[in-house]
């Protein structure tokens, strides 16, 4: 199955789930209503959702005299892939990690923490922030934050359902229908966004590694990130976990195996892709180590 069927197939999944709840607590009415919350909060994520993160990790934009190299690397890069350059961030937090955000190619960002430019080659930033532009070119950013908005108006409708049910005599069998509403909706949503974001972080390496040139850079580079972020705390991250799915990997210590609520697939999982990648394209040279004192190599 390829990945962007997976992601068809999951979206519809979760638009079931949002209209079924929506249907189990008021009938026809409530699905109008959850349609009319869904559409609420997706219209106010769409304008807003790439400002509301990047204030929630302090990010700060890249100039000419803010990490220039940097912003100067991702619009050669996005130069390279026909693609609009995004705005640069910058975020001041020792764990290497990045991501994207926006809600098309034409209005996003990509961000970088300090500890990815200080830990990485000039190649293995490269690669990372390319990763982050095939999810701007893939249309992911927008893909995950209509995922999220929806399980957010699951769980709440979820929340509500006592609410707007508990006052009809439904019975014993009424009251155990809406409980399991309640408990089982925001964990199938849970379920569905992770799965959505996991099918999403293959394609972006793969595309990542196209735009860059060289699928060993990113592999080199995900390890990396994987082992920093496994021993480096990102506090911002641990405030805010409903951005953890953005990052290139997990911030939050995740685990070593897949998990069915983790966020990323399994780093080992996402190596081992890259490098079959590198070797069907006969590729071998993997990338340098960064030098000491100058992490663009």
């Amino acid at each position: 199955m390829t990945g962007y069927l997976k992601t068809t197939m999951l979206m519809a999944a979760m638009t079931a789930l949002f209209m079924g709840v929506g249907y189990a607590i008021g009938g026809g009415a409530g699905l109008l209503i959850a349609l009319a919350v869904a559409a609420g909060m997706n219209a106010f994520a769409y304008w807003n959702s790439d400002k509301a993160v990047l204030r929630m990790h302090n990010a700060q934009e890249c100039n000419s005299q803010v990490h220039p190299d940097l912003q100067r690397l991702v619009h050669k890069l996005a130069d390279d892939a026909g693609m609009p350059q995004p705005r640069v961030y910058v975020i001041d937090q020792d764990q290497p990690n990045a991501f994207a955000t926006g809600r098309n190619p034409e209005n996003a960002a990509v961000a970088a923490t300090t500890g990815l430019l200080r830990r990485m080659s000039r190649e293995e930033i490269a690669a990372v922030m390319a990763h982050e532009l095939a999810h701007i070119r893939n249309y992911d950013t927008l893909i995950i934050t209509v995922t999220a908005t929806f399980a957010g108006a699951i769980s709440m409708l979820a929340n509500f359902a006592l609410f707007f049910r508990g006052g009809r005599n439904q019975g014993a069998g009424g009251a155990i229908a809406m409980i399991a509403v309640m408990i089982l909706a925001p964990l199938a949503a849970a379920v569905v966004q992770m799965a959505i974001s996991r099918s999403r972080e293959y394609e972006a390496d793969r595309v990542g590694a196209e735009i860059c040139g060289n699928p060993l850079w990113l592999a080199s580079a995900l390890e990396k990130i994987q082992g920093f972020a496994s021993r480096i705390d990102y506090d911002r991250a641990e405030q805010n976990p409903q951005t953890a799915h953005m990052f290139i990997i997990n911030p939050l210590h995740v685990h070593k195996r897949d998990k069915l609520f983790s966020t990323h697939p399994n780093t080992e999982n996402r190596i081992a892709a890259l490098v079959r990648l590198a070797q069907e394209n006969g590729i071998t040279q993997a990338a340098p180590q960064p030098r000491a004192g100058n992490p663009w190599g």
